[in-house]
C-alpha cells in the first residue's frame, strides 16, 4: 500500500492523509476526478500520476520488488526529493513537491505485512492533528460533511492578503454574517447596492478539521434604494430571471432572501475581469480577439432571445462582459435590466453610447441587444468612448468609422449595419450577427 500525507508548508507537520491499500494508479491534481485533490493554484488540474510496478530484485531474477513510478503531467513541474523529474521511481519513503513553492506530499510505501500497523499509526496522527477524527475510522477517505464551524481564526503568521488561515482553513476576517454567508470583503458598490465576496461554509473535513464550502457573490440592495418601487422591481426581476437560466456564459443563481428588511441575491463567483477595466488597464484589443469575444456574447444573447418567453438584456456593454480567467470566455453580467419581450415598460434603461434609439425611447426589441455589440467593438478596438464616433445623419445618429485603421472595412460594414437606426435594418438574430462577425476573422 501507499500512504500520502499533505504537509504544512512551514512546519512540515501533517495536514491531511490518504491511504491506498489496493490501488495500482493514483492521480493527483486540482480537478475533482483525481483521487488526491489539492486545491492550490500552483497545482495543475491533472498534475501527476503514481503507477504501481514490479522491479526485479536482480537481473534475471524471478523475484520482484513492488515500487511506484511517478509520472509528471504538469508544465509547472514536479520535484521528487528536491529534484525536478518527468518520471521517477519511489522505492521507499519520499517527498513530492507539486510545482516550485507548491504543496508537499510525504509518500510512505508499505508492504502488506506493515499495512495494519501503518493504518493504526496514521489514525493516531489524525487524532493528534485535529481532535476531530473518530478513532473508529480506520481508513481516511472522502470528506464528510458535518455541522459547519463559525469560530473565528486566531492563528498568527498569516499575511494581510490571506482570506483564509494557512493553518486551519477558516476565514481570517469576517466583516459580518448574513444568514449563513460570511462577508469577507466588498467587491464593488453601485447605485443599486453593494456586492460582497462571501464564504458559505457547508461543513468540515473530519480528518483535518478544515472547512468545506464555497466562495460566492452576495448582492445587497441599498436601504434607501429599496424604498423606490421601480428599484425593488428591478432587483427582484434579476433574482427571478437568474433562477430560470442555465448557460455557461451566465452566472449561476444560488439564493435570494430578505434579512432585517434588506434584499439579498446570492450568485456564483466568476473569477475574471470585465472588458472595460481590461481595456483601461492593458489598452486596446486586437481585432480577432475582440470579434471572438463578441461572438461569445452573441451566443449568450441567442440563448436569451430564444427562451420560451424571449428575454432582452438591455444593458450589454463592456463593463457587463467579463472575461472568465478559467477559460478566457465571456460571461454576461447584471441581469437587473432584463425585460421579457412583449412586457409593457415605461422605464428607459441603458448605457449612453451603447443603447439603441428605440431602447432610449423605452421600446426595446431583441435587435436592441444586438445594437450594443457595435459600440462595444468600437470601444475594444479604439479604447475610445463610442459617443465620439456618432455623427448626425438625417433625423438620427450613425457611427462614422472612416479612417479608423484598427477597424477593417469588412468589420466596419458589420458595425454600421448592426447600429442602423431602424431595428429592421439590423441583423435579425444574434446567430446571424455572429455568423457575420465570423466572416470578418
Amino acid at each position: 500500500m501507499v500512504i500520502l500525507t499533505l504537509l504544512h508548508p512551514q512546519h512540515q507537520t501533517p495536514l491531511r492523509q490518504w491511504q491506498f491499500p489496493t490501488e495500482s494508479t493514483i492521480r493527483v491534481g486540482r480537478a475533482l476526478d483525481n483521487q488526491v485533490i489539492l486545491d492550490d493554484l500552483l497545482v495543475s488540474r491533472h498534475h501527476l500520476e503514481l503507477h504501481k510496478i514490479e522491479l526485479p530484485i536482480a537481473p534475471g531474477s524471478a523475484q520482484a520488488q513492488p515500487c511506484w513510478q511517478l509520472v509528471n503531467h504538469s508544465s509547472n513541474g514536479t520535484y521528487l526529493n528536491g529534484r525536478a523529474v518527468s518520471q521517477g521511481l519511489i522505492l521507499t519513503d519520499a517527498k513530492i513537491q507539486l510545482a516550485q513553492g507548491g504543496p508537499c506530499l510525504k509518500v510512505q510505501v508499505r508492504d502488506t505485512g506493515e499495512t495494519t500497523a501503518a493504518i493504526a499509526s496514521s489514525t493516531d496522527v489524525g487524532n493528534q492533528m485535529t481532535g476531530l477524527l473518530d478513532p473508529s475510522l480506520k481508513r481516511v477517505g472522502s470528506p464528510v460533511i458535518v455541522e459547519a464551524s463559525h469560530q473565528p481564526c486566531t492563528h498568527e503568521g498569516n499575511t494581510i492578503e490571506n482570506l483564509f488561515c494557512i493553518y486551519c482553513g477558516q476565514p481570517i476576517r469576517v466583516e459580518q454574517t448574513v444568514r449563513h454567508y460570511q462577508i469577507l470583503r466588498i467587491l464593488g458598490r453601485g447605485g443599486m447596492g453593494t456586492i460582497y465576496l462571501v464564504w458559505h461554509q457547508t461543513g468540515v473535513i473530519p480528518e483535518t478539521g478544515r472547512p468545506l464550502g464555497k466562495l460566492q457573490v452576495l448582492k445587497e440592495m441599498n436601504a434607501d434604494i429599496a424604498r423606490i418601487p421601480k428599484a425593488r422591481e428591478l432587483f427582484e426581476r434579476e433574482a427571478r430571471t437568474l433562477q430560470t437560466l442555465n448557460h455557461p456564459g451566465i452566472p449561476k443563481f444560488h439564493d435570494s432572501f430578505i434579512e432585517s428588511g434588506k434584499k439579498y441575491l446570492v450568485m456564483e463567483l466568476v473569477h475574471g475581469q470585465d472588458l472595460e477595466r481590461r481595456v483601461r488597464q492593458f489598452g486596446t484589443v486586437k481585432s480577432p480577439q475582440a470579434i471572438a469575444w463578441m461572438m461569445q456574447t452573441c451566443d449568450v444573447l441567442d440563448y436569451l432571445h430564444n427562451r420560451p418567453v424571449p428575454i432582452i438584456h438591455r444593458d450589454i456593454k463592456p463593463g457587463n462582459l467579463l472575461v472568465r480567467t478559467l477559460d478566457h470566455r465571456i460571461v454576461v453580467l447584471d441581469f437587473g435590466a432584463v425585460k421579457a419581450v412583449g412586457a409593457s415598460s415605461a422605464t428607459r434603461i441603458g448605457a449612453e453610447g451603447y443603447s439603441a434609439p428605440e431602447q432610449i425611447q423605452g421600446n426595446p426589441v431583441i435587435q436592441s441587444d444586438l445594437y450594443a455589440i457595435g459600440p462595444s467593438l468600437v470601444f475594444l478596438l479604439t479604447g475610445e468612448t463610442p459617443r465620439r464616433f456618432k455623427k448626425p445623419d438625417g433625423q438620427g445618429y450613425r457611427f462614422n468609422l472612416d479612417g479608423i485603421t484598427a477597424i477593417a472595412p469588412s468589420l466596419r460594414r458589420v458595425i454600421e449595419r448592426v447600429t442602423s437606426p431602424e431595428p429592421s435594418d439590423r441583423y435579425l438574430s444574434a446567430k446571424a450577427l455572429s455568423e457575420a462577425l465570423a466572416r470578418c476573422l
